[in-house]
């Protein structure tokens, strides 16, 4: 078993020293570099780099804003009417799919990485990777970070700076250190004046 099947099936692998998965880091790396250098009126461009970096994309209406970073790009999936803002992370040793009319604010990470607590493993370059799954019609306010292994459900509002640790329920808004669903959500009119982020 390669440490890229490894990382796949959300075993401990080897992140720092394998050959193959440090060349398609690279890979990824260099196609961001790309993207972020690209004059914003380029779109076309733009989106012809984010088309040979990202894994699967609805083919319709999508917008992510330089400076974008990802690991590897193929474990990325989007749904149509994605938007991500400046200064979007996403780790994607595992997949990370989002859902359609997907909104993601300014500053905002999604880690599907993680580490060994004790440092003898981490120290050799171990680590894990859990999947991260974000339903439809889902806002995530500024600087939210969703950590490995969640799933937020579809027509959620996280509010920013959350910190996501668990999975977050459909028609939830939820907001903290660590993001505690304080509320359900519907489509009311006083809903719809409110400002989260």
């Amino acid at each position: 078993m390669t440490e890229k099947d490894k990382m796949l099936a959300g075993m401990i692998y080897d992140a720092n020293y394998d050959d193959d998965l440090n060349r398609e880091r690279m890979n990824a790396k260099t196609l961001c570099h790309e993207f972020n250098g690209i004059p914003p009126a380029e779109t076309d461009r733009q989106r012809k780099t984010l088309m040979k970096l990202l894994g699967k994309t609805s083919g319709g209406n999508f917008t992510i804003l330089p400076s974008f970073w990802c690991d590897y790009g193929y474990n990325i999936e989007i749904g149509a009417n994605f938007f991500a803002n400046h200064n979007t992370v996403i780790l994607d040793a595992a997949r990370v799919k989002f859902g359609d009319n997907v909104f993601i604010a300014p500053n905002c990470g999604f880690y599907t990485a993680g580490h060994p607590m004790d440092v003898e493993r981490r120290n050799k370059g171990l680590e894990y990777a859990y999947p991260i799954t974000v339903g439809d019609n889902v806002w995530i306010g500024g600087n939210v970070t969703v950590c490995p292994g969640v799933t937020i459900g579809s027509n959620c509002v996280i509010g920013a700076g959350a910190v996501v640790t668990r999975d977050i329920p459909d028609n939830s808004l939820a907001v903290g250190v660590p993001a505690k669903v304080v509320r359900k959500i519907g489509n009311t009119p006083q809903e719809s004046r409110e400002e989260i982020s």
